[in-house]
């Protein structure tokens, strides 16, 4: 009989834990498709096979369920482009992979900037954490005379994401690109990107 009862209470979290899973699956393509004002929670439950209810019973509102699957997406960014202070170029090129390879994780941020603009952020906030990471290891390497400690960190990070990303925040020059330039593949594209950060940002020797 105990044996039974310590199963049953195991099982119950794994399931619930699933069920959460599930839930943030299935909001990250609701949410990329159609922005948050467009999502619609009952989709989202649908496509998560569970109900409208149960999604409500894990997060208490529309926005925060974004909130959580944004706040996730952005670890997930930083683990898979994983920035090296000494070679800015080279995490340009894998920013610019990686956006390649998911557009849809660029709409679902880009969603965010657009309809919840200066939405407050606490100190626990994991895309602040990121950030600030970042700017601590680009501080550092200034301070160890490996990039040019005349620039801000912030602002040296800022520019490496915003070019890195241009093409990904810019689908119409993309196509006009694919159409129009002189190489229209998008190894050009890239190559482009990491030579703009490496004549600002060289690589450290």
């Amino acid at each position: 009989m105990s044996q039974s009862r310590d199963s049953g209470q195991t099982a119950a979290p794994a399931a619930a834990d699933t069920t959460r899973e599930r839930i943030l699956a299935a909001a990250m393509e609701e949410f990329a498709r159609h922005g948050i004002a467009g999502a619609r929670v009952d989709r989202i439950a649908k496509l998560a096979k569970t109900s409208k209810e149960r999604v409500y019973a894990y997060f208490r509102s529309k926005d925060a369920l974004y909130a959580a699957v944004a706040a996730r997406e952005y670890v997930v960014i930083a683990e898979a482009t994983q920035i090296d202070p000494t070679d800015l170029p080279g995490y340009a090129g894998r920013l610019f992979d990686y956006f390649v390879v998911r557009p849809d994780h660029h709409r679902l941020i880009t969603w965010g900037r657009l309809e919840l603009p200066g939405t407050a952020t606490g100190a626990d906030d994991p895309d602040q954490a990121v950030i600030a990471r970042k700017i601590d290891l680009l501080r550092q390497v200034q301070q160890a005379g490996q990039l040019d400690p005349a620039w801000d960190p912030a602002d040296v990070l800022a520019l490496v994401n915003q070019i890195a990303m241009t093409w990904a925040s810019q689908p119409e020059l993309s196509e006009a690109a694919a159409a129009h330039a002189v190489d229209p593949t998008t190894a050009a594209r890239r190559a482009a990107v990491v030579t703009a950060v490496e004549r600002l940002f060289p690589r450290a020797r």
